[in-house]
């Protein structure tokens, strides 16, 4: 009797994972699977038709200018409408705008002009998922194990990443990158269609505000009310673009020159996948008290990559620099996700995840595009030294923030005690 009745116990799904988050994980789980290799697969697409490092960062920059433009009105956005019909809608424009890509690298010679049109487009549909998409996974989690469940929803979305980053540069090596760039519109197409059936009734109605202006408004003043999510945000504004500009424009360039092609590549960046689906695992577990503090110590190791690449070091270390930075990151990530979710008001949670992806994203388009120029002008070596030094210098000057050392992870008990508006404070 006991048997039988434990089976369906360890069977049973966590009280945490209901049925919003169950379909957000699997639709997160399909989207990186094609993503992951689809990255590969748009470089090397540039390279083969006789690109440089300037085309790539080009189009490079051109994903992610659409990114800054919309992002906040996606924001707004996303607080306003049910937040799953915009994840949809965006789904949508990334499954057409990847499916067009692939059928001009299939099928003839794309020109720059197309490629970075369509990978604009692409960019839009992201602007709009994003805010709409963390809100969503913030409102579908409560109570003392949402870093689990934060933790839980990386883990397997990384993990799907890791898959999907060694088959995409093999995929790319054996029959090009155009039916990779086909895999992922067809990824697009069936999250799409489970992110349909998310339930959003309940989230409460918003009161008929002031209009799109106001709601950014209200959103920019909780962001500038918090130290600790303004400074960490210009610091990422900072991380996000050099290491962005290292991963996609000197990556590429370096497996080509100097690892043997897009494989290696591809294995490298699975990795840092593996690296994620670790530091996840660790955080399961985990539950660091002084959260950002924990999370901005581990931000230092984002300069290792670019370093390794200045070197540039063999594929075996590389693998071993991509995985530990992985592992690493992902203690951030969970560590900030959880922050936000305590701290942030529900009805703002997407306009203040807009500003998080603002910030973090406005310089990627300027220094992807300028990673070619630089290249020419102090060299790839000298470049990619930049951009590790960069890395520490602007996360050592985010520690010096009290609130980042500070702030702490709430119990239930303290929570109810807290306004939320007001950061959790440790005792000494």
């Amino acid at each position: 009797m006991k048997t039988s009745s434990a089976a369906p116990e360890r069977l049973r799904r966590p009280s945490w994972a209901g049925r919003n988050y169950t379909l957000l994980t699997a639709s997160a789980v399909v989207t990186n699977l094609g993503s992951q290799g689809a990255l590969i697969a748009a470089a090397f697409a540039v390279l083969d038709q006789g690109g440089d490092g300037g085309d790539v960062g080009l189009v490079a920059a051109a994903r992610t200018l659409p990114l800054v433009l919309f992002l906040l009105i996606g924001g707004a956005v996303a607080d306003r409408l049910p937040r799953h019909r915009v994840m949809v809608a965006a789904n949508a424009l990334n499954c057409v705008s990847q499916a067009a890509f692939a059928f001009l690298v299939i099928s003839g010679e794309p020109q720059l002009w197309q490629m970075m049109l369509l990978t604009a487009l692409g960019g839009t549909g992201q602007a709009f998922f994003n805010p709409a998409a963390e809100g969503m996974l913030f409102s579908s989690v409560s109570g003392s194990q949402a870093g689990r469940a934060f933790a839980m929803f990386r883990l397997a979305m990384h993990g799907a990443g890791l898959g999907g980053a060694a088959l995409g540069g093999a995929m790319v090596a054996l029959v090009g990158p155009g039916w990779v760039l086909a895999v992922d519109a067809a990824a697009f197409a069936v999250a799409g269609a489970l992110r349909v059936f998310l339930d959003v009734n309940h989230i409460p109605p918003r009161a008929p505000g002031g209009g799109l202006l106001a709601d950014l408004r209200e959103g920019w003043q909780e962001v500038v009310g918090r130290p600790w999510l303004w400074s960490i945000v210009a610091q990422f504004s900072v991380v996000v673009a050099v290491v962005g500009a290292a991963e996609a424009v000197y990556g590429p360039l370096v497996a080509r020159d100097s690892l043997g092609g897009p494989g290696p590549w591809g294995l490298a960046l699975a990795a840092f996948g593996a690296g994620t689906v670790g530091g996840a695992l660790l955080m399961m577990r985990w539950k660091p008290r002084r959260l950002l503090l924990a999370g901005s110590l581990c931000v230092f190791p984002l300069a290792l990559p670019s370093a390794a690449l200045a070197v540039p070091l063999p594929v075996g270390p590389l693998c071993a620099v991509m995985f530990v930075t992985g592992a690493s990151i992902e203690v951030f990530g969970v560590s900030w996700m959880t922050a936000l979710h305590q701290e942030i008001p529900e009805d703002k949670l997407s306009r203040v995840s807009a500003y998080d992806w603002f910030g973090s994203i406005a310089m990627v388009p300027l220094a992807t595009a300028l990673a070619g120029p630089a290249e020419s002008a102090f060299g790839r070596t000298a470049s990619l030294w930049g951009c590790a030094v960069l890395v520490v210098v602007v996360t050592a000057a985010v520690l010096c923030v009290p609130d980042v050392r500070r702030l702490t992870r709430r119990t239930r008990e303290v929570a109810q005690g807290v306004p939320r508006s007001e950061p959790a404070r440790s005792e000494v």
